[in-house]
């Protein structure tokens, strides 16, 4: 930081009395190296330069040693601070605050923490976060930043300090990490200026100065209907709990996200043994911002096709008279883990070839490219129109608002004729769900183990 300077003889009492904010951060000197630091929005610290040490080329370390603020530590007390400082240092001690006087414990620096400011910006984003996002950056914060700066009042931290913070977190591998931490970081920043607590945001430019964020990579996916047939196949041939087995039937049929079909429950599927059976999962359950969540009519809404209810209706023995369709073995209240699919896909051999999530990615592709080989050969020219219709599907939120609200239950009929496509090419002529139940579930301890391995 570069200061302007002011006030080139010794002090007095009336100048350090009447020192003001200007917006910029000044010193006021004294002598013996004595200077007053003047920050930006006002606050006023004692400070002393000084050389201890010597540096690698062996040159005198230049450093500042804080004495104390004003007025709770006078021009007086200052000065005196001073003399003790460089008496010490003239045998061959450095100088600490608590050095420097005699009497009782130092008067407690009342000036904002960043941890203070801190946890106050993120009190304001409860109103616009979802409860596990808002959990989210406050483990983020207690976790990496808060240990390094929250006990430091936020007008006393300088750029190097949230570098080497920064750099500590890429370095452990986490590079995205620093980056989200830092736009953090800065965003409190700018609330503390804006509330006029500090002065200037030291985290504004260091996007440039971390290593560039890793490219996304795309989960595994198998995305051709053989082999996408293939999985399902194979994984129903493992010995498993049946629940597990159907629960992966059911992604694979109706393309949600995993979290959204460990979660589903009973009460959302509706007109099961009607002519317009549907699954309406609950906005709340939907992947977005806390504005999504709490979108009026904003459930998305599943067509169910022949291939889906068989799928529900052989659950409905083992899970029907509970409030989730696909819990866990052990606790009956609580979802089905998110690891539990993709154990199963392991143990059939697709590791790093096909994930939970993969399905998604295999009925976009899938059906995409039929729908575009249906518009072509109908002799249309351009984008199918099916494609937007997919889109919705697979709950991918429009930018425009409006658009969104209209299409929320637009396109039904299609989407269900798209649906039984689906399902008819995906699991025509397999096994039928209820089969499983009933299943044995492990192979033996003894004996020739399982084929194959």
């Amino acid at each position: 930081m570069r200061f302007g300077e002011y006030g080139m003889g010794a002090l007095t009492d009336t100048k350090v009395r009447t020192a003001k904010a200007t917006g910029k951060a000044y010193k006021l000197t004294d002598g013996g190296q004595l200077y007053l630091h003047v920050s930006a929005v006002g606050g006023r610290t004692w400070r002393m330069n000084y050389q201890f040490g010597k540096n690698g080329a062996g040159n005198p370390v230049q450093k500042t040693l804080t004495i104390g603020t004003y007025p709770a530590i006078t021009l007086k007390d200052a000065r005196e601070g001073r003399d003790v400082a460089k008496a010490m240092l003239a045998k061959g001690t450095e100088p600490k605050p608590a050095d420097l006087f005699q009497r009782g414990a130092p008067v407690a620096d009342t000036r904002p923490t960043f941890e203070a400011i801190g946890r106050e910006w993120h009190g304001l984003q409860k109103s616009r976060w979802s409860k596990v996002h808002c959990q989210d950056v406050l483990d983020s914060l207690v976790g990496d930043v808060f240990p390094k700066l929250g006990d430091l009042p936020i007008e006393d931290i300088e750029t190097p300090a949230v570098f080497q913070l920064l750099g500590s977190i890429a370095r452990r591998g986490a590079v995205e990490t620093a980056h989200r931490t830092r736009q953090r970081i800065s965003a409190i920043f700018v609330f503390a200026i804006a509330t006029g607590r500090a002065s200037r945001d030291p985290a504004a430019g260091l996007a440039i100065a971390l290593p560039k964020k890793p490219k996304a990579k795309p989960q595994p996916a198998i995305t051709t209907l053989t082999e996408l047939r293939q999985v399902i196949i194979d994984c129903e041939a493992e010995r498993c709990r049946a629940q597990t087995k159907l629960a992966l039937r059911m992604l694979a049929l109706t393309a949600v996200r995993p979290n959204e079909l460990h979660g589903a429950r009973w009460a959302e599927f509706e007109d099961l043994d009607g002519p317009a059976p549907l699954w309406r999962i609950p906005a709340q359950r939907m992947k977005g911002d806390l504005d999504r969540k709490t979108e009026m009519e904003g459930d998305h809404l599943v067509p169910l096709v022949p291939q889906t209810i068989d799928v529900l209706k052989a659950m409905m023995p083992l899970t029907g008279d509970i409030a989730l369709v696909f819990p866990t073995d052990r606790h009956l209240h609580r979802p089905m883990s998110e690891n539990t699919l993709r154990a199963l896909l392991i143990r059939a051999g697709y590791h790093q070839r096909h994930v939970p999530h993969g399905f998604r990615s295999a009925f976009s592709t899938i059906m995409n490219e039929r729908v575009e080989r249906q518009w072509r050969s109908a002799g249309n020219n351009g984008v199918s129109p099916d494609r937007a219709i997919i889109d919705l599907m697979l709950a991918h939120v429009p930018e425009n608002r409006v658009e969104k609200a209209y299409n929320r239950a637009a396109y039904m009929a299609r989407r269900r004729e798209l649906a039984q496509d689906w399902a008819d090419i995906l699991v025509a002529d397999m096994w039928p769900p209820a089969m499983h139940i009933g299943e044995p579930m492990r192979w033996a301890a003894t004996g020739p183990g399982r084929p194959g391995r």
